[in-house]
């Protein structure tokens, strides 16, 4: 009796949310074998597919980081392949208000990166502030005109099926359970058929240190899952909102704080907070998973976390479960809305790298396995194991990125003259 032969690949890419579909498309770009295992049975359906919809200019990120430099080429590369495939997108341009005077400080250092960064953005007193959005409330405002607004579900899509053009396989409902790393190739052990693949990526979102430890791989962090949630606007608030709106970001968090954004559809949503979700994928307070749960708290990291912000995380749970706690929240930028305006608006779950010092990871973390020749060559894995905002508009440049850490080949932007 004779077997059908293992599937083999140049590459096999695990996760098919945007990430993984751009560094599959920088592969498939140089000739090379490759396939996208995803275990859902729709591409993006996570961190891709629930996000705010905004093409970030990288503004806020440490200058020499690859957020920094990986965003800020995003941004217009993602405005470029929306424009080229004719996908819906605007550049609206948005303003970071400072709405108390101690926030002044925080905002000039947001200047003072933008500018390290490349970005264009203008310091605005009041009354400049109002010509561009005239229904806040602020002392003074930074405007980025670079920003926009997109469907990144939408171009994942797209990009998935640039990848079949260029001759890659897409496989959903694939679960990838472990990888056994051998001198000459890596095997792909999957809940059907295994795979074979020369060099395998690992883009795998809210599960990524998962398959790490599991294919004996030390990740040094841990993903610690947090629910931010969006409050949609009536009718009636969203006539206050011309385009996007954001406040002054805490800088001990690598989150952006509640900020008021109208998207591509033309409705306009308030958030996300910031919550410990209950479960890796837990969308809701009503999806729990002790077992989940419990690994997260017994980390040591997130003890260490929550001891530290504990008061934040307090505010943070507040908000979720009181309307009335949300609103107060939005009206330090936008006093006219009520929380009658607020309806519940979906929630996305950020996978967030917490370091076992109890630090949050603040900066895009590639972690490889080398194979025979080191890092790269045959049987090396990498693991992309923090990869949140702004990673989906950072998306292609980051693809170019891994290819270049996996094979040292560099490829051209899509858009290159």
């Amino acid at each position: 009796m004779t077997f059908p032969a293992t599937p083999r690949f140049d590459v096999v890419v695990v996760g098919g949310g945007i990430v993984g579909l751009a560094t599959a498309h920088a592969v498939a770009r140089t000739g090379r074998s490759v396939a996208v295992l995803e275990r859902e049975p729709r591409l993006a359906t996570h961190q891709t597919g629930n996000n705010s919809n905004v093409i970030h200019s990288g503004l806020y990120y440490a200058p020499g980081g690859l957020k920094a430099r990986l965003a800020v080429a995003g941004c217009a590369e993602t405005v470029a392949f929306c424009r080229e495939h004719d996908l819906p997108h605007q550049v609206t341009g948005k303003l970071v208000v400072a709405t108390e005077p101690e926030e002044l400080p925080r905002m000039a250092e947001l200047a003072r990166r933008g500018a390290a960064n490349g970005v264009e953005a203008h310091e605005l007193d009041q009354a400049e502030m109002r010509r561009h959005e005239p229904h806040v409330r602020g002392i003074a405002a930074l405007y980025v005109p670079s920003t926009g607004i997109c469907d990144y579900r939408a171009v994942a899509e797209k990009l998935g099926e640039l990848v079949a053009k260029e001759g890659g396989e897409i496989q959903l409902g694939r679960s990838v359970l472990r990888l056994v790393r051998r001198r000459e190739d890596v095997v792909v052990r999957t809940d059907g058929t295994d795979l074979l693949a020369k060099q395998v990526v690992v883009c795998a979102g809210l599960r990524g240190d998962e398959l790490a430890k599991a294919s004996g791989a030390d990740p040094g962090v841990r993903i610690i899952p947090f629910r931010g949630e969006y409050a949609g606007f009536s009718a009636r608030a969203a006539e206050l909102v011309k385009g996007l709106i954001y406040p002054v970001p805490d800088p001990a968090f690598p989150f952006l704080g509640v900020h008021a954004t109208r998207g591509i559809d033309g409705h306009v949503h308030a958030g996300p907070n910031a919550v410990l979700a209950l479960a890796r994928e837990g969308y809701s307070w009503g999806t729990i998973k002790p077992k989940e749960l419990a690994q997260s708290l017994a980390y040591p990291g997130m003890m260490r976390l929550a001891r530290k912000h504990w008061r934040y995380g307090l505010g943070e749970v507040h908000r979720s479960l009181s309307k009335k706690a949300m609103v107060q929240q939005i009206q330090r930028m936008l006093p006219d809305v009520q929380a009658e305006d607020l309806t519940p608006s979906g929630a996305g779950v950020r996978a967030q790298a917490v370091k076992p010092d109890g630090s949050l990871v603040d900066d895009f973390l590639f972690v490889a396995q080398g194979g025979a020749d080191g890092e790269r060559g045959a049987g090396s894995v990498l693991y992309v194991l923090n990869a949140p905002s702004p990673a989906a508009t950072a998306a292609m440049p980051i693809g170019r990125e891994i290819l270049e850490r996996l094979t040292g080949e560099r490829i051209a932007p899509l858009n290159a003259a």
